[in-house]
Parts: structure tokens; sequence; C-alpha cells
């Protein structure tokens, strides 16, 4: 399903089990050590895609290892992202000479508990997603913009190495599955030059995925 909404150039690999084989590389499995089961399973399944999507690329099936904000590390020249949900692992990397940057996120399509939506959600964008709502309530808008903030924060810190909160970034939506985000940033908080972020999303009804990069 991610394939649907990446760019030319973007390697994907994906699953919806986790693989019983995956063998991690040391520096991988210092991240794991003392983790319970199903944490290790489905970091297990995000790097067995990550690589998966170097080789397609091309490129050696090398260890990913975890920054200290919890980011994965990938090859010199190569940007990339992991997700995971209950049902659904998947992982992109794509050259850096093609993409300064690409986050991606996968979510199980579900309502997003009411008690969040003031925490993810800036009021217009609520009004949007109501809109939305009215007119295909088939989908679940507040996951769908979670998801895409998630994918957003993702690119962000590939290219700047700093924090964005749910409320730093307003979005908007194309229900026909792609969105943009203004990023709302005081100087003190922001680069001196902030690069322009296109995303995409889709879901077939279990899951929403969504995509963002920066070029």
């Amino acid at each position: 399903m991610i394939e649907r909404i990446l760019p030319d150039g973007v390697a994907a690999a994906w699953t919806t089990t986790d693989p019983a084989d995956v063998r991690l590389f040391p520096e991988e499995e210092a991240h794991v050590r003392g983790a319970v089961p199903s944490r290790r399973r489905e970091f297990a399944a995000g790097r067995h895609c990550a690589r998966q999507a170097l080789t397609r690329l091309g490129l050696p099936a090398t260890a990913i290892p975890t920054g200290d904000r919890g980011q994965p590390l990938w090859p010199d020249g190569v940007v990339g992202s992991i997700t995971h949900c209950d049902g659904y692992r998947a992982a992109v990397a794509a050259r850096q000479d093609r993409l300064a940057a690409i986050g991606i996120d996968a979510e199980v399509h579900r309502p997003l508990p009411p008690e969040l939506h003031a925490t993810v959600l800036l009021p217009d964008e609520r009004a949007d997603l109501a809109h939305f709502a009215a007119a295909d309530p088939a989908v679940h808008w507040p996951v769908v913009a979670f998801s895409a903030k998630e994918a957003l924060y993702k690119a962000w810190f590939t290219v700047t190495g700093r924090w964005l909160g749910f409320l730093d970034a307003r979005l908007r939506f194309d229900p026909a599955g792609a969105f943009t985000a203004d990023l709302l940033l005081t100087r003190e908080k922001g680069p001196s030059r902030v690069p322009s972020f296109t995303g995409r999303w889709h879901t077939d009804g279990a899951i929403v995925v969504t995509a963002v990069t920066a070029e």
C-alpha cells in the first residue's frame, strides 16, 4: 500500500507479519536488548523491510542503527524512514541526491480518541476535517492528520535535527490523497531556511499510510 503514495526514485518494502528469521546486526541488537518480545519483533521486521528497500536501490543490506532520538541511522548518501503499527510494517529509502528527506507513518484506521484532538490538531484543522467527514464519513480524518504529522516530523528531523510539535504545523488536505504543511515556527525555534514539505495519504479502510518528502 505504501508504494501508492511515494514519488519516483523511492524504494519501499512492507510486511503484514513479523518474519521469524530476521537476524539483527550487533549494533541493532543493542537497541532492543531486554525489550519485550512484541517490541523486538516489530523492530526486527522494520529493519528487515529497511534492508529490502536498500537492496532495491542497489545498495548493500547493511546495519541501520538507532540514533539518540530513536531515529534510524541510514548509510551515507541515503535518506529513509521506517514505520510500524498493528498488522503493518514498512520502510522506504532514497538516494540523498534525489530527496533531502522522507518520512512515512502507518496507523490503524480507527477514530482518534477525542481527548487527543486538541493536542494534535489546530482549531482550523479540526474545522477542515469536520467538513471532510461530513462529505466522506468512511474516513477517520483525525487519525489521517495524526499520521501525516508523524510522517512530517520524521522528514523534518532528517533535515533539521530539531523537534517539531503537533501544533507547530498546519496541514491542508486534498481529499483525493495529498496534503501540504505550513510550519508555524518562531525564529528562535525554527531554522533560518525552512524546507518545503509535501505529502500524500491513502487508506484501504484498515490501515492509513502517509508519506512526506522534502526536495
